[in-house]
């Protein structure tokens, strides 16, 4: 019997973690076949506190990971399947185990939406980026382009225009869906352009980005542009399909009532899964903090 099981192994769930053993809470990882979340995926990090010369991504998991067992934590790098969070004790079952728990957090994440374009995945981090917060400054003086119509593609142009020379914005619909306000601002931008009406079919280049293949989908027609860099800004799906019972919003994430907790009793949740807004490493780590002071204070009442 575990006083917490936490499902996710990125900064939410591990830090998280760090502070349940802290407590002398008995923890339990569920991290996954792939452990350590998005950052797994990225290279240089310059933006997570404590780092003044930067930290290779999986470097900055590995570190928190090893903090997280130091304090005893309990990790296994397994699934999760399914889990019976109606009675107690609260089931977790994995590919090949169940355990058992008094409370659960939720920190499953979510995973960006890729375009799948041949070029995409193995460029990702060299020159393919979904996070212009934090890889902007990497193309300072560079021509980029942003995939999305949306509000998430406006504010990553217009961050991305304090650092590049020029911003493309690659839409595949005629109108932007962005809200108005999100809409004006970019198009008052001299940096930003916007290609209506075209898809990106191939991300180009050897070691790096050096171009891409559009496609005009009116025409059919395609061309390629010299470009240094994408960000892919078509949204984010939260890993939530397989809680049953847990309420989630109109996009899929996890809904919050009172600070951390879900609408099931002793279900608590932490980061992306239910962070539609700032999807940042630093604030997973700072909800999973927050997660795991909830469960403590629950717990010591229950005592």
């Amino acid at each position: 019997m575990y006083d917490v099981i936490i499902i996710g192994s990125g900064p939410a769930g591990l830090t998280a973690a760090i502070y349940t053993t802290r407590a002398n809470l008995k923890t339990l990882i569920i991290a996954g076949g792939k452990w350590g979340g998005q950052l797994m995926l990225t290279t240089l990090v310059e933006n997570y506190p404590g780092f003044p010369d930067g930290i290779q991504g999986p470097d900055l998991m590995i570190a928190m990971r090893k903090q997280a067992e130091r304090f005893g934590t309990q990790i296994v790098e397994e699934d999760f399947i399914e889990g019976d969070f109606s009675k107690l004790p609260l089931t977790v079952k994995t590919g090949s185990n169940t355990y058992s728990g008094k409370t659960v957090i939720i920190a499953t994440g979510a995973d960006t939406k890729w375009l799948g374009a041949p070029g995409e995945k193995e460029k990702i981090g060299r020159g393919v980026s979904s996070c212009a917060p934090c890889d902007a400054a990497f193309f300072r003086n560079l021509d980029v382009i942003v995939v999305g119509g949306g509000d998430s593609a406006m504010e990553e142009s217009t961050v991305l225009s304090k650092f590049a020379t020029s911003v493309t914005v690659v839409y595949r619909g005629e109108t932007l869906r962005a809200s108005q306000i999100m809409q004006e601002r970019a198009k008052k931008n001299p940096k930003i352009k916007f290609l209506y009406n075209n898809e990106v079919v191939e991300i180009l280049g050897e070691e790096k980005v050096t171009g891409v293949k559009i496609k005009n989908n009116k025409t059919n027609e395609e061309t390629q542009m010299p470009i240094n860099g994408v960000f892919v800004a078509i949204g984010h799906m939260p890993n939530t399909r397989s809680f049953k019972g847990v309420d989630l919003d109109e996009q899929g994430f996890v809904k919050v009532y009172d600070h951390t907790k879900t609408n099931l009793d002793r279900v608590y949740v932490a980061g992306d899964v239910h962070d539609a807004h700032y999807k940042q490493a630093v604030t997973a780590a700072g909800f999973g903090c927050m997660a795991a002071l909830e469960v403590e204070k629950f717990l010591r009442e229950q005592d």
